[in-house]
């Protein structure tokens, strides 16, 4: 028992998963600390003390930035886009994948095939023509001009999450519905819908985080300053000829907060979702 006991505790396998994720850990907060702690510092200590502790903590870089306006204001335009990025993802790839994994008819897998296609193009290939489109429909300088090209590029990967996930739905609820009488639509929204939480918060946290922080297509669409959202608003503290990074460091870190506390209310749900259907029996 006690040998037993002592193989397991250290099982080789076990050791190298936790030094494999203590790795990651630190791969992944060293950056967010070295960035909060850089915005505790002044320019100078910045620059001679980039990853320690502050010597003289200048509270007064955070407070700067919380009581301008103009923070709010990109704040703001970035909520909006993003709510409209994911409202309209979650509308249309909810619909697309319903049909996709329940709607049999010809052409059906040629059409998913050539929707995953978009998986293989980032947005910045096609910036050119993005821009293009967007002028002759008249949506330059809006949210919508920033919005609908980023649900565009999202619906791939959303459908085939959604997809996945309606496809695991037993297959007897719908046809005792249709039976019944119940219509697509109805099964959709009564039944599919509501059993479908997690993946739709899996779904709409990535479309959120992905709008969010996107950087390309705010640049090329919106000329407006009034609606810049928060990356572009990062251009307010970068000079012709030098850069005040310490509130660059202070502005990222405040506006990286919300989707942090997103992805941290959310992460049942996102856990729940990618992991539907991996298991079977």
């Amino acid at each position: 028992m006690n040998s037993t006991g002592a193989r397991h505790a250290f099982d080789p396998a076990v050791l190298f998963k936790a030094l494999f994720l203590g790795l990651v850990a630190i791969f992944v907060l060293v950056p967010l600390l070295a960035t909060l702690l850089g915005g505790f510092k002044s320019l100078g200590e910045l620059r001679v003390n980039p990853f320690g502790l502050p010597s003289h903590w200048e509270w007064q870089n955070y407070a700067d930035i919380l009581f301008s306006a103009r923070y709010w204001q990109l704040l703001r335009n970035s909520l909006v886009i993003s709510t409209l990025a994911v409202t309209l993802t979650l509308i249309t790839a909810s619909m697309a994948a319903f049909t996709f994994a329940h709607v049999r008819f010809f052409g059906s897998s040629m059409l998913l095939s050539y929707l995953t296609l978009g998986l293989l193009f980032p947005a910045a290939t096609a910036v050119l023509p993005l821009f293009i489109k967007v002028r002759d429909l008249g949506l330059l300088d809006t949210y919508f001009g920033v919005a609908l090209p980023q649900v565009a590029f999202s619906l791939a990967m959303s459908v085939l999450l959604l997809r996945r996930f309606f496809k695991d739905i037993p297959y007897e609820l719908l046809e005792a519905a249709l039976v019944d009488g119940c219509s697509y639509i109805k099964f959709f929204r009564y039944v599919t819908l509501p059993l479908s939480r997690p993946i739709l918060a899996t779904v709409g946290t990535i479309t959120f985080v992905n709008s969010w922080n996107a950087y390309l297509l705010p640049l090329v669409m919106l000329n407006t300053d009034a609606l810049y959202p928060w990356p572009l608003g990062i251009m307010v503290y970068q000079g012709e000829y030098s850069s005040e990074w310490h509130l660059i460091l202070a502005f990222i870190t405040l506006t990286i907060l919300p989707t942090i506390i997103l992805f941290l209310l959310a992460q049942k749900h996102i856990v729940a979702g990618l992991t539907a259907g991996a298991v079977k029996g």
